[in-house]
C-alpha cells in the first residue's frame, strides 16, 4: 500500500491589528477546500496559520489602546474563532508570531544567512518624522509609487502594480502619523545579499522549476529576475533591519536593532507547524525533533496559498531564506486575486467591503459562500466578482434547484413505502450510476489541480443528467400506477445513490451538509474511493429533513445595507438591485429597448438548439465556431447541422459547450463572415459596462427541453 502523501500547507498570515476581512475569508476557503479533498484522498495534512504579531503598526495602535503590544494582539487573536468556525476553516493549529518558536528560529535562520556570508551591513538614509521624533517605519511612510505612479502607496511595497521599493524611492513622500514631511538620517542597517550571485543562480533555477509558480506570476517574477536593457537587475539586496522603537524580534549581537517584519512574518509558518507538531507529542522538545524529521523527509511537501499584493515576498525572498539557512524550500506558492464588487477591490477602509460576521449574523448560510466563492475560484492568479444576484442564482438554481432536488424527490418514497430501505439497481440506473462514477477521477484531478471551478460546473452537469433520468421516470407518478411499486423502487434507490456521489464530489466544499448527508444515509465518512460502490439493497437511510435553504434577497440587501453611498461612492451597495426586490428601470445598466407588440415578437423564430460540435476559429480570439443540431433534416431526412459562429471565447473552452442545449434564432438570414458563412445567432446575455461586470453567459434551457423546440 502506498505510502500517504505528507503535506505542509498555510495561508498568509493575517495582521494581527484588526479583524479578518472577506480577502482572507476567500483565501482561507480556497485553501481549506483544497485541503479537504487531500484529506478524503488519504493524505495526512498539516494546516497550519498564525496571527502576524510585530511590526511599529502594531507598537503605534497598542499605545493609542493603552496596551501593551501583546496584550493587543493577544485581544485580536480571542476574535478570530467566530470567523474560523462559522466559515468551517480547518486549520489545525494557529499561533503567533511572537511565540517562542519564531524567536527561535528566526535568530537561527538569520545566523545561517551570516554564517554563508549573506548578511551584510551599511549605512543608509532612513526616513526619519521630525514631529514625532522616530525613524518611520515602511507603512508609515507614503507616497506616489516609483513604478507606476499610483497615489498613497506604502513605503516598502504598491498595491496597484505590486512593485516592491525602498521608502526613499517613493515619490512626494509624507508621514502618515503626522502628516509632515519626513528627513533622511543616516542609520545602520542590516541586508541579506539577494543580489549575490548564488542567491540569482538559485532563484533563477528555483521560480522556473515547473510546478513551482503559476506562468503569470512567474512573467512577473521574472521582471526582477531577468537584466534589463542596461544589464541591471531588479533584485537588489533586502533590507531586514529596522531601528528601535520596535515591536519585534532582536536580530543577535546587534543592540536597538530589529528583524523587519516581513523577515520573520512568514517563518512564522514554521514557528506553527512547531507548535503543532509539540501538542501531539505533548512535549516541545520530542515536538521539535518531530517537527525536524518532518521537514528533512523528502516526501514532505510544503504549500503555501497567498494573495497577488505578496508576490515578491513569498516567490524571492521566503525561498532564498529557506534554502541559505539549509531548509527545505516550497513546492508550490499558490497565488491568488482580489474579491470585487463592481470591480472594486474589497476593501473595509474604502467602503467595498463585505463584512463576514454581519454574513453570519444575518443568518446566511457560510457554505452559501463557499460554494459560490468555489464556482469562481480557478487556478489562475486573477480577481474574483461577487454579484448578489449571481450569488443568489447559483445557490438556489444549483445547489438547491439541482442538488438537493434529488434527494428531496426520491427520500420520501423510500421511507414511506419501502421502511427506508434502499431496493435493487435495474440497467437503466446502473448506466446512469456509471457515468457518475467516471466522472469521479477526472473531478479528483481538478480538486488537485485548484481547477474548483471546473470541478464544480462538472458536478451540475452530472445532477443535471440525474434531473433529466428524474423527469424521464417521474416518481411522483409511479407512486400513483398499480403495478408500478417495483420501478418506483428502483428510481428512488437510483436517486439516492446519485445523490450519494455527487455529495462525496461536493464535500470538499460543503463540509458541513456531507455531515448531514451521511447522517440521512446512515453512512460512513464519504470520500473519493467510497464511489466505487454503491449503498446495497436492503440499507436502510434515514428520515429526510430540510438539508439547504434558499437565499432570501433580503439577506442580501442587508448584507451590504451599512455602507453609506454617499461617504464610499462606488462601494458595494452603489449598483446593486437583486431582482427578486422589484423591476430596476435599467437593468444592468442598459435601459429597455422601446416596447413592441406580440406580432413583433412572433417574427422572431427562437429555437433549442444542441451543441453537437465546438472549436476555436484560427485567426480570431473572440470566435467559437458552433455546429448546431436545431431539429432539422433534409429532403432526404437525414439531419441537418448549421453552422454558427459566436462571439464567445473569452467566456467558454469549446469542450465546455460540447453536448449542451442553448437557444438560437433560427430565422436570421446567413451572413458571410471571414471565416465562412454564420447560419444564426445563439443567445448569450451580458451586462451593459462590461468594464465592471465582464464575463458572457450562453442561454441554457431546462433539462428536458429538446432541439428543435421553439420558444414561444
Amino acid at each position: 500500500m502506498p505510502r500517504p502523501r505528507q503535506l505542509f500547507v498555510t495561508t498568509a498570515l493575517p495582521y494581527a491589528n484588526g479583524n479578518f476581512h472577506i480577502g482572507h475569508i476567500m483565501e482561507y476557503i480556497q485553501a481549506d477546500i483544497w485541503v479537504r479533498f487531500q484529506r478524503m484522498h488519504g493524505s495526512q495534512v498539516h494546516f497550519v496559520c498564525a496571527d502576524d504579531a510585530h511590526g511599529a503598526p502594531i507598537m503605534i495602535a497598542a499605545q493609542k489602546a493603552g496596551k501593551t503590544p501583546q496584550q493587543f494582539v493577544a485581544d485580536i487573536a480571542a476574535g478570530r474563532k467566530p470567523y474560523l468556525d462559522g466559515f468551517l476553516i480547518s486549520f489545525d493549529n494557529w499561533h503567533s508570531t511572537d511565540a517562542p518558536e519564531n524567536h527561535h528560529l528566526a535568530q537561527d535562520i538569520y545566523r545561517c544567512l551570516k554564517k554563508e556570508g549573506l548578511i551584510k551591513t551599511r549605512v543608509i538614509a532612513q526616513f526619519f518624522d521630525p514631529e514625532k521624533n522616530m525613524f518611520l517605519p515602511d507603512r508609515f511612510i507614503k507616497g506616489e509609487c516609483p513604478k507606476c505612479g499610483s497615489k498613497d502607496q506604502y513605503g516598502d511595497n504598491c498595491e496597484n502594480c505590486g512593485a516592491v521599493y525602498s521608502p526613499t524611492e517613493l515619490k512626494n513622500p509624507y508621514s502618515a502619523l503626522s502628516g509632515a514631511t519626513p528627513v533622511l538620517r543616516d542609520s545602520e542597517h542590516h541586508f541579506f545579499a539577494l543580489s549575490d550571485p548564488r542567491c540569482v543562480e538559485f532563484l533563477d533555477a528555483w521560480t522556473s522549476e515547473y510546478g513551482h509558480l503559476q506562468s503569470e506570476v512567474y512573467n512577473k517574477i521574472k521582471e526582477w529576475l531577468n537584466p534589463n536593457d542596461s544589464g541591471h537587475r531588479e533584485l537588489g539586496d533586502w533590507d531586514i533591519s529596522r531601528d528601535a522603537p520596535y515591536f519585534g524580534i532582536e536580530i543577535p549581537d546587534a543592540p536597538g536593532k530589529y528583524f523587519y517584519v516581513w523577515l520573520d512574518a512568514p517563518i512564522g509558518y514554521l514557528a506553527s507547524l512547531q507548535n503543532r507538531f509539540a501538542k501531539l507529542a505533548g512535549d516541545a522538545r520530542q515536538g521539535e525533533a518531530d517537527f525536524k524529521a518532518f521537514l528533512a523527509d523528502p516526501a514532505t511537501e510544503q504549500y503555501h496559498f497567498i494573495g497577488k499584493d505578496i508576490i515578491t515576498f513569498h516567490t524571492l525572498f521566503w525561498p532564498a531564506l529557506l534554502h541559505f539557512s539549509g531548509r527545505k524550500t516550497p513546492n508550490a506558492v499558490f497565488v491568488h486575486g482580489f474579491l470585487t464588487v463592481n470591480a472594486e477591490k474589497m476593501s473595509k477602509s474604502r467602503g467595498t467591503g463585505l463584512d463576514p460576521l454581519k454574513y453570519l449574523s444575518l443568518g446566511m448560510n457560510p457554505e452559501w459562500l463557499r460554494y459560490y466563492l468555489a464556482t469562481k475560484l480557478t487556478p489562475r492568479n486573477e480577481d474574483i466578482e461577487f454579484n448578489p444576484e449571481d450569488f443568489m442564482t447559483r445557490v438556489n438554481a444549483d445547489l438547491v434547484g439541482k442538488y438537493i432536488n434529488i434527494a428531496s424527490r426520491a427520500a420520501g418514497f423510500i421511507s414511506k413505502r419501502f421502511a427506508g430501505k434502499l431496493g435493487a439497481i435495474s440497467p437503466d440506473g446502473s448506466g446512469l450510476l456509471d457515468t457518475l462514477r467516471e466522472s469521479q477521477e477526472p473531478i479528483a484531478q481538478m480538486y488537485e489541480a485548484r481547477e474548483f471551478s471546473k470541478a464544480l460546473r462538472e458536478t451540475m452537469l452530472l445532477a443535471d443528467k440525474v434531473n433529466v433520468y428524474v423527469d424521464a421516470n417521474k416518481p411522483w407518478e409511479l407512486a400513483k400506477k398499480p403495478g408500478m411499486e417495483e420501478r418506483l423502487h428502483d428510481v428512488c434507490t437510483v436517486c439516492i445513490e446519485a445523490f450519494r456521489l455527487l455529495t462525496i464530489y461536493l464535500k470538499p466544499v460543503l463540509p458541513a451538509l456531507a455531515l448531514k448527508v451521511e447522517a440521512f444515509l446512515n453512512s460512513p465518512p464519504l470520500t473519493f474511493a467510497l464511489a466505487d460502490a454503491a449503498l446495497p439493497a436492503g440499507h436502510t437511510i434515514g428520515d429526510y429533513k430540510h438539508l439547504v435553504s434558499r437565499v432570501d434577497a433580503g439577506q442580501l440587501e442587508a448584507l451590504f445595507a451599512a455602507a453609506d453611498p454617499v461617504e464610499h461612492a462606488g462601494s458595494a451597495t452603489k449598483n446593486i438591485s437583486i431582482a427578486a426586490t422589484g423591476v430596476a428601470r435599467t437593468p444592468a445598466n442598459e435601459a429597455l429597448a422601446p416596447t413592441i407588440g406580440i406580432d413583433d415578437f412572433a417574427k422572431i423564430d427562437l429555437r433549442i438548439a444542441k451543441i453537437v460540435q465546438c472549436e476555436a476559429v484560427s485567426g480570431s480570439n473572440k470566435l467559437l465556431r458552433l455546429t448546431l443540431d436545431v431539429g432539422e433534416t433534409d429532403d432526404a431526412g437525414q439531419s441537418r447541422l448549421r453552422n454558427v459562429f459566436s462571439g464567445i471565447a473569452s467566456a467558454y473552452q469549446p469542450e465546455q459547450l460540447v453536448g449542451q442545449l442553448t437557444v438560437m434564432v433560427a430565422n436570421l438570414a446567413p451572413r458571410k463572415m471571414k471565416f465562412g458563412i454564420s447560419e444564426g445567432m445563439v443567445l448569450a446575455a451580458s451586462h451593459a459596462d462590461e468594464a465592471k461586470h465582464p464575463g458572457i453567459y450562453i442561454l441554457n434551457p431546462w433539462p428536458g427541453a429538446t432541439p428543435g423546440m421553439r420558444i414561444h
